[in-house]
């Protein structure tokens, strides 16, 4: 057993609370929130019931994803028209730059806070 396997095993969830298992080894009957989402299910207020933990290389520490029971899930709620409408209207507003107020036809960087037309205006000139 691989020490880093030896870390993120743990069924009786005695050293992180909660039972804890390798990355990709998670136990049937339990599954993600994407992976409910794609069966087109939600938690449903459930309690977390186990977590899927691996190591990151690149920063350090580990990466942590929680279980839910399947067999508690509950179906997705059915997008209404009020908020539809009020989805788009936020997409909207992260599309229009504050400066010149056109819809860019992309979110806006927050980095930026303007199109990358306002932002860089000298380079646009010389294009």
């Amino acid at each position: 057993m691989s020490p880093a396997f030896g870390k993120c095993y743990d069924p009786t969830g005695a050293t992180h609370g909660i039972p804890t298992f390798p990355w990709r080894l998670a136990p049937d009957g339990l599954a993600t929130r994407r992976q409910l989402r794609a069966r087109g299910l939600r938690p449903g207020g459930q309690e977390i019931a186990a977590q899927v933990m691996r190591g990151n290389r690149r920063r350090g520490g580990v990466q942590v994803a929680y279980l839910y029971p399947v067999a508690g899930a509950k179906k997705v709620r059915p997008m209404t028209p009020a908020k539809r409408a009020a989805l788009a209207k936020a997409m909207a507003a992260r599309r229009t730059c504050p400066a010149c107020r056109i819809d860019a036809g992309y979110c806006i960087p927050t980095s930026l806070g303007l199109c990358v037309t306002c932002a860089y205006p000298e380079e646009q000139r010389a294009a």
